[in-house]
């Protein structure tokens, strides 16, 4: 066997390593090659699986590959954010990225992931405001009126939730946090709305979409939005921001993938997602359900996502909020 001269062989193991590095380059280049799955943990038709879809149909036309909603419901969406956690890093697992997961991410403490650490934020896409809605027999109608009440009732004053740890919940654990009051949580596991109609529940922090209608035929009052601005689907509501300086919260949806997806991949998706949310009629279909269309890049909402998780780690710890 004939021995290779030093720069022969280098030369010769230069080109294996530049051959070797091709295919994934290649592979970033052409992506997406087979169908993506875009995991949601919640079941299907809840918000994030309407977005998920709503994404999906966009990213497909756009990047000429079928992009398939994978519902993965439980634990809070854990179990979902759990299996693309740990999926491979090539871009073709993907997860749908709600409030929630920031929340997750302080409020169980035996997770099998790190929500920080494991997934890689691609891009945003919208927010929807929670709602502050009252039985019309609710005597405060104002922001300053329903903290005054509060204060002159210290826990007498209940409101519902769909759930202890949930977005609504840690929003209005939020606003007690700023305000002083003390108000009495009742979380439910099915629906609350029929209780809030019928007076047996004061007051509920609830998703826009689950009591918009009530509140246009009069059957609830919203006394305040969580957003920092006002919605377009309520504009006469006032933001508690208004109210309260330096409140704000909301519900949130984007798209993340597992740790090490190759960053030109990550690019090409957050593109595809950013140009959808510009959309005129994917922005429609947003308001529609309440949500306002808000592209944020990779960088925007790395930094976002950042600062949610910090925020409701303040707000869980302030509450002592445990997981049932």
């Amino acid at each position: 066997m004939r021995k290779l001269p030093r720069r022969e062989f280098l030369h010769l193991t230069a080109g294996a390593v530049a051959v070797a590095a091709l295919p994934r380059s290649a592979a970033a280049l052409d992506y997406p090659t087979r169908p993506v799955h875009i995991v949601a943990g919640y079941p299907a038709g809840a918000g994030p699986d309407i977005i998920a879809r709503l994404i999906a149909q966009a990213l497909s036309e756009s990047m000429g590959q079928q992009f398939i909603v994978d519902n993965r419901p439980g634990a809070s969406s854990n179990i979902g954010t759990e299996i693309v956690a740990h999926a491979a890093p090539d871009g073709y697992t993907l997860l749908t990225t709600v409030s929630t997961n920031a929340v997750n991410a302080t409020f169980y403490t035996n997770l099998n992931f790190d929500f920080g650490r494991d997934l890689v934020p691609v891009a945003g896409i919208g927010r929807t405001p929670f709602v502050f809605a009252a039985n019309p027999g609710f005597p405060p109608k104002t922001v300053p009126e329903f903290i005054a009440y509060a204060k002159a009732n210290p826990g007498k004053v209940n409101f519902a939730t769909q759930g202890v740890g949930s977005g609504p919940h840690v929003s209005a654990e939020l606003f007690k946090m700023l305000t002083g009051v003390d108000l009495v949580h009742v979380p439910y596991k099915t629906n609350y709305t029929t209780d809030l109609i019928g007076g047996q529940i004061q007051l509920a922090v609830a998703p826009m979409a689950q009591v918009i209608e009530f509140i246009r035929d009069g059957r609830l009052r919203a006394i305040a939005v969580t957003t920092a601005t006002r919605s377009d689907a309520l504009p006469d509501v006032p933001a508690i921001g208004e109210f309260v300086p330096g409140y704000e919260a909301a519900g949130w949806y984007g798209i993340t993938a597992p740790a090490g997806t190759p960053a030109d991949i990550v690019a090409k998706l957050a593109a595809a997602i950013v140009a959808a949310g510009g959309n005129a009629t994917f922005k429609s279909r947003l308001v529609a359900l309440g949500v306002e269309s808000t592209p944020m890049t990779t960088a925007q909402f790395s930094k976002f996502v950042t600062d949610e998780i910090a925020k409701w780690a303040k707000v869980v710890k302030f509450a002592s909020i445990k997981a049932d």
